[in-house]
Parts: C-alpha cells; sequence; structure tokens
C-alpha cells in the first residue's frame, strides 16, 4: 500500500549514481511528459504535488525554471521540439496537421532522424510525437519503436467526473494496478533496452503519457492527495475584464470552468490532475532506477521536458490553448555528465533550444535550420545571462513573447496583452493600454515573427481538442 509518506521517502531515498559521473557525452536518454505544467516540487507551482523522482533529477541537474513551447498545444509545440522550427515558419499551428504536410519541413530532418543519421541507433517508445499521428510519424527516423497496448479497467464507465467531464475531460481510479497502465508498458520497454551496451550511440526516447487527459489512474495515487484537503488555484472572478476578445474567446471556448464550478467537482478535478502527475512522477522513477544499475549508468545524457502548460482554472479556463504563463510554460531539466553544473536556471528559455543542445552534447553538427539557441552555455553556467527571449505562436499570427520580466502578446487582430511578471506573476493586470509602456512594447515586439506561414495541409480524424 502506498503512503503519502513512503512515495515521498521511498522514492528518494537514495541519490542516482547516474547523476555525478563524469563520462564523455555519447548516449541520450529523451524522456517527454504530457500536459505537465509547473505543478513539480522543485518548481513550486503547487505544494501539495508529490514528485519525488523529479525533483531528484532536478536536484542533479540545470532545471530550467522559465522554459517556453513554440505553441500551447501537443502537436505543434513538439514538432517544434522535434524539428528545431516554430510554428509560424512551418505553418503548423493545430493537431490535424502532421509536420508531414509543411513543404517548409521537408528538407529538416526531425531530431531522431539527425541522429539516425550520424550513426546513432535511434529507439523509442510512448507519446514523442502527437499521439494521433503517432510515435511512427518519422518510420525512417527509428531503428525501433515499441508500442505495447495496455487495457486499464475503469469501476463504472465513463464519465467518471460526473456532470463536469466532457468527453476525455474526465478523471477517476482505475480498479487495476500500475501494470494495466500503457506507460508502465511503455517504461518496461525503454528500460529494456538498458540492458547490454551497444557499439553505436544510443538516442533512447521515452514518451510518457500522463498527466494527460483523461486522469485515470489507480485508485492509490488519488489516496495520497485526500479530496478534503485539496488547495485550489487562486482565481479572480474578473480576470479576463481587460482582456482583448480573441483571448477571451481562446479562454471560454470548451466552457470548461464553468461547468466544472457549476457541477462542484473543482477540488475533484486539481485531486485527478495532481494524481495523474503522482502516476507519472512513480514511472519516471521506475525507468530511472534501472537506468542507475545499467551498463549506461555513467555516461548517460538526460533531457527532460514536457510539451506544454495547463489550467486548472486560472483566469477562468482549464487546458492549454492560450498565450499565457499557465499554458506556455513547461518543465525541462538537463542532465548531462561532465558538462552541467547542477543548479537552478531562472533565464527565460525556448523549447527550441533543445535541438541545438542535444546536438552539441552529442558531438554530432546542429542543421543550419535550427531557430532556437544551444543551451549548452546555461549547463555549464546556471546565471550566465541571456538577451534571446521565448516567442510562442497559437494558431495563425497570435504570439506571445516571454523575457525575464515581460510577457507581450499581440493578437492576429492587433489587440494586445502586457504583463509585469516581476510585479504580477498570476497576470492579473493587462498594462498595454498604459502610454509610458509603449517602449516596452515596442521592444518586445522586435521578437515577433516577421512572416507568418499559412496553414500546413490538414487530416481528417486529427485530434483538435487533444
Amino acid at each position: 500500500m502506498i503512503t503519502r509518506r513512503s512515495f515521498s521517502t521511498t522514492l528518494a531515498a537514495a541519490p542516482l549514481a547516474f547523476s555525478r559521473a563524469a563520462a564523455p557525452k555519447r548516449n541520450v536518454l529523451f524522456i517527454a511528459l504530457d500536459d505537465l505544467n509547473d505543478w513539480v516540487g522543485c518548481l513550486g507551482g503547487h505544494r501539495q504535488t508529490l514528485t519525488p523522482n523529479l525533483d531528484k533529477l532536478a536536484a542533479q541537474s540545470v532545471l530550467f525554471t522559465s522554459a517556453h513551447c513554440a505553441a500551447p498545444l501537443c502537436n505543434p509545440s513538439r514538432t517544434a521540439i522535434m524539428t528545431g522550427r516554430r510554428p509560424s515558419s512551418t505553418g503548423v499551428y493545430d493537431n490535424n496537421q502532421p509536420y508531414h504536410g509543411s513543404k517548409v519541413l521537408s528538407g529538416v530532418p526531425t531530431l531522431n532522424r539527425h541522429f539516425h543519421d550520424n550513426g546513432y541507433l535511434t529507439l523509442g517508445s510512448g507519446k514523442i510525437y502527437h499521439g494521433t499521428y503517432g510515435a511512427y510519424a518519422d518510420k525512417e527516423g527509428w531503428h525501433d519503436y515499441g508500442q505495447p497496448k495496455s487495457d486499464f479497467h475503469l469501476p463504472s464507465p465513463p464519465p467518471l467526473g460526473g456532470a463536469a467531464a466532457r468527453a476525455h475531460f474526465d478523471w477517476g481510479a482505475t480498479a487495476g494496478a500500475d501494470d494495466e497502465m500503457n506507460d508502465y508498458h511503455v517504461v518496461d520497454w525503454v528500460s529494456s533496452q538498458f540492458a547490454r551496451r551497444r557499439q553505436q550511440p544510443l538516442f533512447l526516447a521515452c514518451g510518457i503519457y500522463k498527466p494527460h487527459l483523461p486522469w485515470y489512474v489507480p485508485k492509490q495515487y488519488f489516496d495520497l492527495h485526500p479530496l478534503d484537503a485539496i488547495q485550489l488555484p487562486v482565481v479572480k472572478d474578473d480576470d479576463l475584464d481587460d482582456v482583448p476578445a480573441i483571448g477571451r474567446r481562446f479562454a471560454l471556448s470548451n466552457g470548461d470552468h464553468a461547468r466544472v464550478t457549476k457541477a462542484g467537482s473543482w477540488k475533484n478535478a486539481v485531486q485527478g490532475y495532481l494524481a495523474a502527475i503522482s502516476f507519472a512522477d512513480a514511472m519516471l522513477g521506475r525507468l530511472l532506477r534501472q537506468l542507475e544499475t545499467s551498463p549506461y549508468a555513467s555516461d548517460m545524457s538526460i533531457v527532460l521536458w514536457s510539451d506544454h502548460g495547463w489550467h486548472l482554472g486560472e483566469k477562468l479556463h482549464w487546458r492549454k490553448f492560450t498565450l499565457w504563463e499557465r499554458s506556455t510554460r513547461n518543465v525541462l531539466m538537463m542532465n548531462a555528465p561532465g558538462v552541467t553544473r547542477p543548479g537552478v536556471c531562472a533565464r527565460t528559455v525556448s523549447m527550441l533550444d533543445i535541438y541545438p543542445t542535444v546536438t552539441e552534447l552529442a558531438g554530432i553538427a546542429t542543421p543550419a535550420a535550427q531557430e532556437g539557441q544551444t543551451l549548452v552555455p546555461w549547463l555549464k553556467n546556471p546565471e550566465a545571462p541571456r538577451k534571446q527571449p521565448a516567442v510562442t505562436t497559437y494558431r495563425f499570427r497570435n504570439h506571445a513573447v516571454r523575457t525575464d520580466q515581460w510577457r507581450y502578446i499581440r493578437y492576429s487582430d492587433g489587440t494586445e496583452e502586457l504583463y509585469d511578471r516581476a510585479k504580477d506573476p498570476d497576470e492579473w493586470t493587462n498594462l498595454a493600454a498604459r502610454p509610458e509602456l509603449a517602449r516596452v512594447k515596442e521592444d518586445l515586439a522586435r521578437w515577433l515573427p516577421q512572416h507568418d506561414e499559412p496553414d500546413a495541409p490538414r487530416q481528417a480524424g486529427g485530434d483538435e481538442a487533444d
């Protein structure tokens, strides 16, 4: 029986041996988590989260506390990470636009394909590319890709979340154990690749699906977060009054917040998200413990990331699909033996920076088409200064520029938002109309994309609500 105390202490008891090693970097473990915001212990997003394995890895890595996605939804975000190109350059803005359809990307190697073509054994399992198009979105870029299947057992037909639920916007405890969850078998498949040392260097990808909806995980993870003790995000009922019409439409389009609060299910939903995070963290712990006792323990560089953030009522919104901090902020940590000086990097970085960073760590050339900036200098010195902001795009011609202090949003109709995050971390007060800040907006606007590529072809059956 897992208890809150044993979950926090047992998994975090021993330091990870591989994190202290200083062997040359050749091998890469590339770990993705889906829909994970800053509700991680080391990021302080929610005091009741339980993430001992993420926290342990972060403590022996460089933890980027202001990392931001290129797009606040799965497919364009993952396309940007895996190609190093932003949505405004590729035309991939939505979930039903597989990157194959972008004429701009026809000559751009994906990250795994680039490693494949540079002598690496490329292996993976789980969600790395967008789910509908699957891990085999780049079949020729993988030597092998495990696709384990598993069924979980629900105690009753969904929706389990009652009146607040809709489609896969749902949560509840499964009747089975961990080994009936797909992520469990993804981790098993990836861990099995540690068993023997190969002659080729290894690029190994592990895509953990949780905490993506639906929040169906075994009951023991719900029990870690008692419902009567759940703390809710602080929300202002008039928060959208100073937001332009496009931003309000993005926030309210699903009607989730009104439905959840009307049903009295806000605490239940927060509990479901926290439970799904705890489950994902436990799966990560299984993976890291297998690595620790493997032939790769001393020389595996680890890159762990999430694809975007997630709202749970903040700004009267749920899910992602906005250009505010809650949607754009990612989890990003890197542990490169012999390079990393463990610490916290508070500089604002982009998930586009992953591609050139990983190639530099591996000692292979970075394709010229990259639009990110290598983070290796910040792995060596997390306090180093940085000028380049992060730019996030949501659909056509809607962009946010994030610096260490400011968030500037410009929508396709020219309307704006401006937040001083040093004074207003919840982004409650839109300062865009203040004349004394015109110069600030002008300076930030210089980073907006100068060209917005038209939509790439769309594909029937894509999950736009993912």
